[in-house]
């Protein structure tokens, strides 16, 4: 009779879900979990660090569209993948854990890597679980899958105690469950005709887009939505939910739209401090808004919601559209080109640092570099203090769910690993990451898991020699203060060197271009190291299609 052991039960079980990777530090007492999945044929990318592991799976999930899933070894190894789980619920993208945890027989005694393990993932994450026999595996993974990606996508963690992986049963008491087709959530026909009138009575209409609507595939239908000349904002991880170059996105005009609106429709986002809580002063005291979620408990916020629909945000817009059809709209004329103006007037503050010349290089014309350089599909990432909101203010994203940046919760150190499990996930597409100093830093290694991988990324590292350049050192602290904000001018390209990867070092302005080129051309994992001036500072306007 032939026996299996509780490894080759995962995965089998994750390869009836449908996934094909895996992601982790290879480490007791899930060995067998990684031998498992080899021997199943799933792809097991084994990283440095749990932390750079849970960021990948979550890229690598997000772009997939079903849960990224990270093993980890017992007690630190598992707590080192807290920070994903919390990043993955609060940003909405799926990722099951897979914790690896102390025998049985030696729990509370000092057994080696003890811990509460469950007891640090709860607070971080939907839902969490612990295997009770070799034989559910399968059972408690399927409950686990689909917890992480119902609803609201988010971390969740399963607890393996030592001795159930290693067990072997008979091959037959091994319990697999194929994952179900779920119906996406359909809106109340009433309420998608009070949202159509609203937007149809309203002067000054806007919708705001977050990342949700990227998730449920909104794009095509958003952008019917706002065809009937609604101006629209995106969350930074919703760009290109409908393309940036679309004439009704007023980003570069987002304060103005946000105050003047009468009427309000958020689609798949939420009212927190990245659309700035839904209260005045940042918008109208009388404005009415309504909001799309598949989350109920969504409704309730900062935000004086009027109308909630709870429902998928692909579905609630195309029944949305539908209702509006054959409607007039009250939309002022000058709505829409006044919040334009407002925005070509944001794009001419611009314009002197997009075009500079200087030495050192102003990261504005590193940042329209990059724009130039890319194709439309490229899956952008940025991350950094100075460098994310001068990327937010440039960079243009034309495809649903392919920007990824600090997130919902400012988590630094995302950049490098979303960048490559999104490369993993879409190995056909560019996988462009541009980091701050600081940020590279932070995951920097994760260079030779791409390498070990053939994940071609390019990485572009816009070196201001610390965190936010020298403007918390030089005029936040004590004058005089030891450099703990400034960073020593490290030549970050040789991490590529060191793993036989593409490497440019660039001070000039105008081998910037080229050496993004040769970098995008050479199919290997890529630094290229620019030198920006360390005294360089955002400035007003947020113009994304320079």
């Amino acid at each position: 009779m032939a026996e299996i052991d509780g490894g080759r039960i995962v995965a089998r079980q994750l390869k009836a879900a449908g996934i094909d990777t895996l992601f982790g530090v290879v480490a007791g007492p899930m060995i067998e979990v990684f031998a498992g999945a080899q021997a199943e044929g799933l792809k097991v990318v084994g990283c440095r660090h749990e932390e750079n592991a849970g960021f990948m799976a979550s890229a690598w999930g997000w772009l997939r569209r079903k849960p990224g899933v990270l093993v980890t070894g017992s007690g630190p190894g598992m707590t080192n993948a807290v920070t994903p789980l919390h990043v993955a619920s609060e940003s909405g993208m799926p990722l099951l854990v897979l914790g690896g945890s102390a025998y049985a027989g030696t729990r509370g005694v000092g057994g080696f890597q003890e811990a509460d393990q469950t007891a640090f993932a709860r607070p971080g994450c939907k839902w969490t679980g612990t295997v009770d026999r070799t034989d559910r595996i399968g059972e408690w993974l399927h409950l686990a899958l689909a917890r992480a990606q119902a609803g609201r996508p988010g971390g969740v963690y399963l607890d393996f105690p030592g001795q159930l992986v290693s067990r072997r049963i008979p091959e037959e008491q091994a319990v697999l469950r194929r994952a179900p087709e779920v119906a996406a959530p359909h809106p109340d026909p009433n309420a998608i005709n009070r949202v159509a009138e609203l937007l149809a009575r309203a002067e000054r209409p806007l919708v705001l887009v977050g990342k949700g609507a990227g998730w449920s595939g909104a794009g095509a239908a958003l952008e019917r939505l706002v065809a009937r000349g609604i101006p629209y904002v995106a969350s930074p991880m919703a760009r290109g939910v409908v393309p940036d170059d679309d004439p009704r996105l007023v980003n570069a005009a987002r304060s103005a739209a946000l105050a003047g609106a009468d009427a309000i429709l958020m689609v798949g986002g939420r009212f927190n401090w990245i659309f700035g809580f839904g209260r005045p002063p940042r918008y109208c005291d009388d404005v009415r808004i309504a909001q799309i979620d598949v989350v109920a408990e969504e409704m309730t916020s900062a935000a004086d919601v009027e109308l909630g629909v709870v429902a998928d945000a692909a579905v609630a817009v195309e029944r949305l559209c539908e209702a509006l059809d054959g409607r007039s709209l009250a939309t002022s004329a000058s709505w829409l080109s006044s919040l334009r103006a407002r925005a070509a007037e944001n794009d001419r503050k611009l314009r002197g640092v997009l075009e500079s010349d200087g030495v050192p290089i102003n990261p504005y014309r590193l940042v329209r570099e990059v724009s130039r350089v890319l194709p439309r599909n490229a899956i952008l990432t940025e991350e950094g203090e100075t460098i994310m909101g001068i990327c937010r203010a440039v960079l243009a994203s034309f495809v649903e769910r392919g920007r990824f940046n600090a997130g919902t919760t400012g988590c630094m150190g995302t950049g490098l690993p979303y960048a490559i499990g999104a490369k993993l996930a879409c190995p056909e597409r560019p996988s462009v990451a541009v980091l701050g100093d600081y940020a590279f830093g932070a995951a920097a290694m994760a260079v030779e898991t791409a390498a070990r991988l053939d994940a071609p990324v390019v990485v572009v590292v816009a070196n201001n020699e610390g965190i936010a350049g020298h403007l918390i050192q030089d005029h936040m602290l004590p004058s005089g203060s030891p450099p703990i904000a400034s960073l020593l001018p490290a030549r970050y390209e040789k991490l590529a060197e060191l793993v036989d990867g593409h490497a440019e070092y660039v001070e000039q302005p105008e081998a910037i271009r080229p050496a993004l080129e040769r970098a995008l051309a050479s199919g290997r994992v890529a630094v290229v190291h620019v030198r920006i001036d360390p005294k360089a500072a955002r400035i007003g306007g947020s113009n994304y299609l320079q």
